[in-house]
């Protein structure tokens, strides 16, 4: 309990400028925990719905009946939902056109499964941007605070004759708390990032891996009715 309140006697006796720079860490800190917990949401949604979706995709379900159905249980269709919806939605809208070949319909759903994989991957970075400056500034932020600090604690023995540590070990320990705070802020934000890219790196990979699959099933789907009209 004493520690404590040593650390909070130390904060509110440092200059106004160290108070800014531990303002700054604070808020910097709490910004990325809420972006973490956020975050971790939802990368188990986009986890556990590709989970769910392929289930139903793969038990041989009819793909018009399985389109209706995504269609209609949502407003907003995310993750690789939207892939598929929009996928499907495109090579159906372009099958009802006359004399449209296999390629063209092929191709129309491709453009429309890549530009909804990249939508649902902008999603999914949002943010992670800022975990990264985080983790890479507030340690410089926290040292800055620090280095004006002890210039601060030193500076006011130009007018003592005998110095001694115990005149310039407060000045320093208050100084010192804005290089921890910066810490504080940065490893967390780190440790963040560089688990959350890993597993959008393996959603990303996923979620190709089913373009590539619903395109194989599209493309044999076009050449039957292909020779069904011929």
């Amino acid at each position: 309990m004493n520690g404590d309140l040593n650390i909070l006697q130390l904060v509110l006796g440092a200059s106004l400028l160290v108070k800014l720079v531990l303002g700054v860490l604070v808020a910097f800190s709490f910004l990325s925990w809420v972006i973490i917990f956020r975050k971790k949401a939802m990368l188990d949604r986009a986890m556990n719905g590709a989970n769910a979706f392929e289930e139903r995709f793969w038990s041989g379900a009819d793909l018009a009946v399985l389109h209706r159905e995504v269609t209609a249980e949502s407003d907003q269709i995310t993750g690789i939902e939207s892939i598929f919806e929009s996928g499907y939605r495109e090579f159906a809208r372009l099958r009802q056109r006359r004399q449209m070949d296999s390629r063209t319909m092929l191709e129309g759903a491709q453009r429309a499964m890549r530009v909804a994989l990249s939508r649902e991957i902008d999603r999914l970075e949002q943010n992670l941007e800022f975990l990264a400056n985080v983790g890479s500034i507030s340690p410089y932020i926290g040292l800055f605070g620090t280095v004006w600090g002890i210039m601060g604690a030193f500076s006011g023995l130009a007018s003592v004759k005998e110095a001694t540590i115990a005149m310039v070990a407060p000045g320093i320990s208050e100084a010192l708390i804005a290089t921890a705070m910066g810490l504080f802020a940065a490893i967390p934000a780190v440790w963040a990032y560089n688990r959350y890219a890993t597993r959008l790196e393996r959603i990303t990979v996923r979620y190709e891996s089913f373009l590539e699959e619903f395109s194989s099933i599209l493309q044999r789907q076009a050449h039957i009715e292909d020779h069904g009209n011929a």
